[in-house]
């Protein structure tokens, strides 16, 4: 059921304490951590603490959980003083587009040049 902690979800163990994780900032709803394969200087994940498998269910079910998901990348930016000259806020959705953990996330990247398209 969408919202539900799953056993077998990496990130839903991180937000239950079971795997560690470098927690940047917390929320009531939402967590953030460094990612441990850095794309960029900064390289944040931003968690909403219920479980939904990627950005759009998210947006679908809890728009409001989005919202605070999207607040927090923001903060997360000012935090790192990305914010000027700029920073990217990414959400993978589907293996095809490289999301290889099903719980939605956001990747707050910055601290270097972010030329488009990406990759």
């Amino acid at each position: 059921m969408a919202g539900e902690p799953r056993a077998d979800c990496l990130f839903c163990k991180i937000v239950a304490g079971e795997v560690p994780a470098t927690i940047v900032k917390e929320s009531e709803a939402a967590l953030a951590f460094r990612d441990i394969n850095p794309q960029a200087p900064t390289h944040v994940l931003v968690i909403p603490r219920a479980h939904y498998p990627d950005a759009a269910s998210l947006a679908t079910a809890a728009p409001e959980l989005a919202a605070e998901v999207l607040r927090l990348a923001g903060d997360i930016a000012a935090d790192e003083k990305i914010v000027d000259p700029g920073y990217r806020v990414v959400f993978n959705t589907g293996p095809g587009a490289g999301q290889t953990v099903f719980h939605a996330h956001a990747h707050v990247l910055g601290g270097r040049g972010l030329e488009w398209p990406p990759g």
